[in-house]
């Protein structure tokens, strides 16, 4: 490693034996150098992180959702830290009351609203386990969470109970009682009731949490707070027990992180709340907001809206997956090329002269002051003018994407990495170091890192440049996958997470995700491609949002679905002289054709073997999605599904190619 290196070793590399692979040195965060940093004196449970909030700070502002005055949405409207525990403390008596005791499960369905975090809360307080429900699992996967974590309380935002009602007759042998987050229909209420189950609209629930009085079991570290089930790309979705020490020992090793780099959150602290609370990246990250005392905003709903609700809560960390950064690069590019050409060329040079700064090792608030108060201010207030954390998570962001917003955001733009499993954040690139662009930065604070050798892919964690199978170690990791120990079995082996992502690991002491172990491939020539590593290097590409490419073992090329950027595709038609509307110009011959020439730009600079390149493409105008099961709820994408959506126009490729 350099000299200038974030980790360091605390345990030698050890070479194959016994069949197994050779495994590279185990490497902790610098920030951890004299030990993991403890949890917080008195801060064992989930409940205890909102409880002491609570005692710290009763009367901050914890809980905020917009007013709706004659149909318009106005200012934020808020509960303090102590209005919400009163709450809490009704509905956690409501919910016992319903015959729910310590270790029941309960379910929480619906957008992120202060309900959920109330119900959330409750089952915080009483040691029931919160499991979230979620339809974008794919059909059927709420009635099978509902099954099979035996769910025996549901919570339901209002407009959610129709979906619900359909996976009902299926689950009344768990379910018991369910409780709207708003009002119910005589006809809901009536046909929930025949089959046999208690149903309450949320103030009615409240009162019956009303003069009753439950005590509060002792909780342990070990105890399960939640079972999040995740997408798996086939098959059910997966249970993953998360206990209170997975997440109070995240939330010690991040305050370590933010505190290491001069950038501690504080009761000031403003987050807006859109990302589902159904992953594990949001419910960290709130849990994280609630333990300072900090306030958190929720969007209303409709991501074109959300632009609009961050004007108005004036966040100061902004949480994003990828998806969502490239809307935003999107609508920006856009705006700069449809400025005129003057705004363009001040913008342009602006961004160049901040960029250099940025190389020369200048810190990002420091870098071009003049640039930032007259060029780049627009943007800044734009996501409500405090933004100084925007950090990225779920899925990996595209490197220009993330160079661009870290010069025109006036915010330090962070990537991170982990898993449900890992309890969310295990890596998180660092402000002011320009060189981790493209890289998940070194690991937080409370977690082992080693590379583990995958010889079949060529990966050698004992080489001068280590790549191999990421795998964790720590408190921070999950007690195992419910009612599935053959699966726990598999990926936990010796204290040790296997990810089955491929790392590298970078002379700072960064990580770079650079493939996926599974997904790997052999074309009829005998080759072998790593068909994640090829994605991640094509997706450098600025013309293109997103790329799947296909390869069979019938077939000696690949071939790619494409999403081609909207705003560069039409720039270049029209710089081109090629005519038509956005979807014409995808199936246009030349467009592909231009698209090809690019990604073998990128294949030839990147030094990729002939068998790597693609082919031919299809160019798709409309963006890979959820709707049509093509990606799972982190925005990974579904391989098999893709194929069987996409398998005649394979055929056609392969077809015309030869």
């Amino acid at each position: 490693m350099a000299s200038k290196s974030y980790i360091f070793e605390v345990d030698k590399a050890r070479e194959a034996a016994d069949g197994r692979p050779s495994v590279g040195p185990v490497y902790r965060s610098v920030f951890a150098k004299d030990g993991f940093p403890p949890p917080v004196p008195g801060m064992e449970s989930c409940w205890d992180v909102f409880r002491m909030s609570v005692e710290k700070y009763p009367n901050n502002p914890m809980l905020g959702h917009r007013q709706i005055v004659n149909g318009k949405a106005g200012k934020y409207e808020w509960q303090t830290y102590k209005q919400v525990y009163d709450t809490v403390v009704k509905v956690g008596n409501a919910i016992r009351s319903c015959g729910v005791e310590p270790g029941g499960r309960c379910g929480i369905y619906g957008a992120n609203s202060a309900e959920w975090i109330i119900s959330m809360e409750a089952c915080n307080a009483h040691g029931i386990y919160c499991v979230p429900l979620y339809d974008t699992l794919g059909a059927g996967a709420v009635e099978f969470i509902i099954s099979h974590a035996e769910v025996k309380i549901a919570f339901v935002e209002e407009k959610k109970i129709p979906v619900l009602m359909k996976a009902l007759p299926n689950t009344t042998e768990n379910l018991r009682t369910l409780v709207s987050f708003g009002k119910i229909s005589p006809e809901q209420r009536e046909e929930i009731g025949n089959l046999g189950l208690a149903v309450y609209a949320w103030d009615e629930f409240l009162q019956l949490g009303e003069g009753k009085q439950f005590d509060l079991p002792a909780t342990k570290k070990s105890d399960i707070c939640t079972i999040m089930y995740t997408s798996g790309t086939t098959g059910d979705p997966k249970g993953v027990l998360i206990s209170n020490e997975s997440i109070v020992t995240l939330i010690a090793g991040v305050r370590r992180l933010l505190e290491s780099v001069n950038e501690a959150l504080t009761e000031k602290d403003v987050y807006l709340s859109y990302l589902p609370l159904a992953h594990i990246f949001d419910r960290v990250i709130e849990e994280m907001f609630i333990s300072h005392g900090a306030a958190i905003g929720f969007w209303r709903g409709d991501v074109k809206l959300l632009t609009e609700d961050i004007s108005e809560l004036k966040p100061s960390i902004f949480c994003a997956v990828p998806r969502v950064l490239d809307r935003i690069y999107g609508g920006l590019t856009q705006r700069i090329a449809g400025g005129g050409i003057l705004k363009s060329t001040i913008f342009n040079l602006a961004y160049s002269y901040k960029m250099g700064s940025l190389k020369k090792g200048q810190k990002t608030l420091e870098a071009a002051p003049f640039a930032d108060k007259l060029v780049f201010n627009k943007v800044k207030q734009g996501l409500g003018g405090n933004v100084r954390l925007i950090l990225s998570g779920a899925a990996p962001l595209a490197s220009h994407v993330e160079a661009y917003l870290r010069v025109v955001t006036c915010a330090h733009v962070l990537q991170g990495y982990g898993l449900t499993e890992s309890c969310a954040g295990s890596f998180v690139s660092l402000p002011n170091e320009l060189g981790m662009l493209g890289t998940v930065g070194p690991p937080v604070p409370n977690i082992d890192v080693c590379l583990e050798s995958v010889p079949e892919m060529n990966y050698d964690a004992l080489a001068s440049k280590p790549q191999g199978e990421i795998c964790i170690r720590g408190k921070t990791l999950f007690s195992g996958y419910y009612k599935r120990e053959d699966l726990t079995k598999e990926v936990l082996v010796d204290g040790w997470l296997h990810t089955g992502d491929i790392g590298e690991w970078q002379p700072d002491g960064s990580m770079r995700v650079i493939d996926r172990k599974k997904n790997i491939f052999k074309l009829s020539q005998g080759e072998y491609v790593a068909v994640e590593n090829l994605e991640n290097i094509y997706g450098l590409v600025p013309d293109i949002d997103s790329i799947w490419i296909y390869g069979s073992s019938f077939e000696a090329f690949l071939v790619a679905i494409v999403n081609p950027n909207q705003s560069k595709i039409e720039q270049w038609a029209s710089d081109n002289g090629v005519s038509g509307d956005f979807t014409s110009l995808c199936s246009d011959p030349k467009v592909k054709e231009y698209i090809i020439g690019e990604l073998s730009k990128i294949g030839k600079e990147k030094k990729l073997k002939g068998f790597e390149f693609v082919k031919a493409v299809h160019l798709d105008p409309v963006p890979f999605d959820m709707e049509r099961d093509l990606l799972t709820p982190t925005f990974k994408k579904k391989r098999p599904q893709l194929l069987k959506y996409y398998q005649n126009v394979i055929d056609d490729m392969y077809k015309s190619a030869k």
